[in-house]
């Protein structure tokens, strides 16, 4: 059965490969996307404090914490960054590589 094999069922099948334009294109976005929820939560809300045996308030100049949006966003971007130095470095190690035929 094996002899009369024809060379079309013996070439082992190749996965689907993922275009080359996906994954960079996909980093950007997510990063484009992870500024703009960035921005649009861009209120920052302020660190006060009251010492009530003293009847001050203290207030931190320059002392700001992020919103949790904005927190989000800026996940997104790091998410995206990773993507694309991924992809960065797959590219580079690839190009060392002999080319198969």
């Amino acid at each position: 059965m094996g002899e009369n094999d024809t060379p079309e069922e013996t070439t082992p099948h190749r996965p689907a490969r993922v275009p080359a334009a996906v994954v960079p294109l996909a980093g950007l976005a997510a990063v484009l996307a992870g500024l703009f929820i960035a921005w649009l939560n861009r209120d920052y809300v302020g660190w006060v404090a009251h010492a009530p045996l003293s009847n001050t308030t203290f207030t931190a100049n320059g002392a700001a914490l992020v919103t949790q949006g904005t927190q989000v966003g800026l996940a997104i971007v790091v998410l995206g960054l990773l993507m694309l130095a991924f992809w960065a470095g797959y590219r580079i190690g690839r190009r060392g590589m002999p080319q198969e035929h």
